[in-house]
């Protein structure tokens, strides 16, 4: 049986030791897109080693990968499957403190959820992430494995979130460069659904597909820039779920509606190039 799920929530967590530094963290940032315009300081201080602000979904691929490198979590006892059968479902980081753009840490790692969702498994991987100073991140990744499902397991949560009442606030649009999947692969996620036209075929994608925590952090960095003032410590935690994916060439449209009573943005992200074909949803980011 591919998933054996109380072998998988039994066994004990897994920890190693992270180390990052600033190529590391100014790799990524070119990755998600930041730098343009070149001459421009509100993208320099992502790019320039010397007044480096670090975006918190970098966590994502701290240290070898972070989060996505953690396909750890595909190969834990009592996981069993085919990898172009997995989806990145959701992704949740929680930042206890801003992130240093150098670092070690010690990251815990285990499986605190598999649920059966009929045609398939959600697999949810929880990553703790400590320094000398304490607690840096916690993170959730909620993987999709395609038919999987039909162990008799719990079902879970299907949380959505309702729609905003009003128009955005903020819409912007963001070019991702033909080549930007191929940039951001170097920060860690070597999955070849995101440049092997022969994976992405067997996967049911008539082209490499972009990484979903790339789109993530762009969006990320749109709302720092626009709403936040771009400060990236004001943020607390990013929570989102993939609705669809984007391709390489095309344009990632990102509409914002920040709620300061709660100290919290809205945010949706879609494909302009196939009818506004949903990317992100129920985003919401926590903010000071």
């Amino acid at each position: 049986m591919p998933i054996d799920a109380a072998r998988a929530l039994a066994e004990e967590p897994r920890e190693t030791r992270l180390a990052w530094t600033r190529k590391d963290v100014l790799l990524y940032h070119l990755g998600i897109g930041a730098g343009r315009p070149a001459t421009d300081p509100a993208e320099l201080r992502y790019v320039l080693e010397d007044r480096l602000h670090v975006l918190p979904s970098f966590v994502t691929v701290a240290g070898d990968g972070g989060v996505a490198g953690e396909g750890a979590g595909l190969d834990a006892p009592g996981i069993d499957v085919d990898l172009t059968a997995v989806l990145h479902g959701a992704q949740r980081i929680e930042l206890h403190r801003p992130l240093p753009p150098a670092g070690e840490a010690t990251r815990t790692s285990r499986i605190a959820a598999v649920y059966d969702k009929g045609k398939a498994a959600v697999l949810v991987l929880r990553t703790e992430a400590a320094d000398r100073g304490g607690p840096l991140w916690t993170s959730d990744t909620q993987l999709y494995v395609r038919g999987e499902g039909g162990f008799g397991g719990e079902r879970g949560p299907s949380p959505r979130l309702p729609a905003p009442g009003r128009e955005p606030d903020h819409v912007v649009d963001r070019a991702i460069r033909a080549d930007q999947a191929l940039l951001y692969r170097l920060s860690g996620d070597w999955n070849p659904l995101h440049a092997d036209p022969e994976f992405a075929a067997l996967a049911g994608f008539d082209r490499p597909i972009l990484h979903g925590l790339c789109s993530y952090g762009m969006a990320l960095k749109a709302a720092v820039d626009t709403v936040l003032d771009g400060d990236v410590g004001r943020v607390r935690s990013y929570a989102t779920r993939f609705a669809g994916v984007v391709y390489p060439g095309e344009t990632l449209r990102i509409r914002m509606w920040p709620e300061a009573a709660d100290g919290r943005v809205r945010l949706a992200a879609s494909a302009v190039e196939r009818d506004e074909a949903p990317v992100l949803a129920d985003t919401v980011i926590d903010h000071d």
